[in-house]
């Protein structure tokens, strides 16, 4: 094991009237820059949170009463439903992006909802469907 020591008149160690100007206002600057950060990072944290809880109910609504529903081809357990003629999502696990593309553009017998369901729309049902899916946390 090596001991890595630093020298006494290193700026890190000095202190009181001792200590090198430029260094002192170098760390309160990055001591208020990082004060700054972290106020922000805690502030948007819970915005972030409700942002998703609400996109996540709008997108398990959608799932079950956009016309025709999702649920009436899909198997997604969290939204109850037990359709067979789509994939079983809980086992596709799809990432939001699949999602997102299959539902704006269609695959094989699936229609398109990319007229009918706004980009908000079909975001809060990707997200949902990744997420209740287990296809992204």
């Amino acid at each position: 094991m090596t001991l890595i020591t630093t020298p006494i008149n290193h700026p890190a160690v000095q202190t009181g009237a001792a200590m090198n100007p430029v260094f002192a206002m170098r760390f309160v600057r990055a001591l208020a820059r990082l004060s700054l950060f972290m106020a922000s990072a805690l502030i948007c944290l819970p915005a972030q949170a409700t942002d998703d809880a609400a996109q996540m109910a709008l997108g398990k609504k959608l799932f079950t009463t956009v016309v025709p529903a999702c649920a009436v081809c899909h198997t997604l357990k969290d939204a109850g439903a037990k359709g067979a003629v789509g994939p079983v999502l809980d086992e596709l696990k799809p990432n939001a992006a699949r999602v997102a593309k299959t539902v704006r553009d269609g695959l094989g017998i699936m229609p398109s909802f990319g007229e009918t369901l706004s980009e908000e729309q079909i975001a809060a049902l990707a997200l949902y469907v990744s997420r209740a899916s287990g296809g992204e946390k």
